[in-house]
């Protein structure tokens, strides 16, 4: 991403004064600009396909349409739009709903200026960013599932790299010169061997439990 670059920014939250704060928070940093702002799912679809926003800022606990489903909804309609759940709770059925959803990033609203600032740039690279507490929460859902978890080849890990990288199938395959069919089998084998359900939670996992250098991130 070139130093250049604007991140457009859009926020979702049912709070008013939560979105004034963040909007207060965008305005300190020079390649942060925030282009909206949505009170709930509907109105944050919305808003994702007239102005077109980089990243979504998602509020998960709101009324009609909740933050996992209007994940699910931009994702599958705008892939190029990147969205970070950024909320007050760390329920274990949330962390898992949202990134299975598509989020690439899990935030507690407690978060700092600068940390949610990374986060945001991190998301423009492809790269997720998680709140200790959903880290942790996706540690031990690893752990304690039945799969033969972390017994991954070496070409797995080399996938798995690549994926922490911010890499599609795509680009997975041009950079190790093998099909994109061939590449999309790894990457299945790995969630089910790390016991994960989404590319984002097999990051975290894999870094969590070094499987990955850290330098990968």
């Amino acid at each position: 991403m070139s130093a250049s670059k604007i991140i457009r920014v859009l926020m979702v939250d049912d709070h008013a004064m939560m979105r004034i704060g963040l909007a207060t928070f965008l305005q300190a940093f020079d390649d942060l600009e925030l282009v909206g702002e949505a009170s709930d799912g509907v109105e944050a679809l919305e808003l994702c396909d007239r102005l077109q926003p980089d990243v979504v800022l998602m509020d998960l606990v709101m009324p009609g349409m909740d933050g996992v489903t209007a994940t699910r909804a931009i994702r599958q309609k705008y892939p190029h739009i990147q969205v970070i759940a950024l909320t007050s709770f760390e329920e274990a059925e949330l962390v898992h709903g949202v990134l299975q959803a598509g989020a690439i990033g899990y935030l507690l609203k407690d978060v700092s200026a600068e940390k949610l600032a990374e986060a945001i740039r991190a998301a423009m690279e492809g790269k997720p960013s998680l709140a200790p507490e959903a880290a942790r929460i996706l540690i031990e859902a690893a752990t304690r599932s039945s799969a033969p978890v972390f017994q991954l080849t070496d070409r797995e890990r080399e996938v798995l790299a690549l994926m922490a990288e911010g890499m599609n199938n795509t680009e997975i395959a041009k950079r190790l010169v093998v099909s994109q069919s061939t590449i999309k089998s790894h990457v299945s084998s790995i969630l089910s061997k790390l016991g994960v359900n989404s590319r984002t939670e097999a990051v975290a996992v894999a870094l969590q439990k070094n499987l990955i250098p850290p330098s990968s991130r």
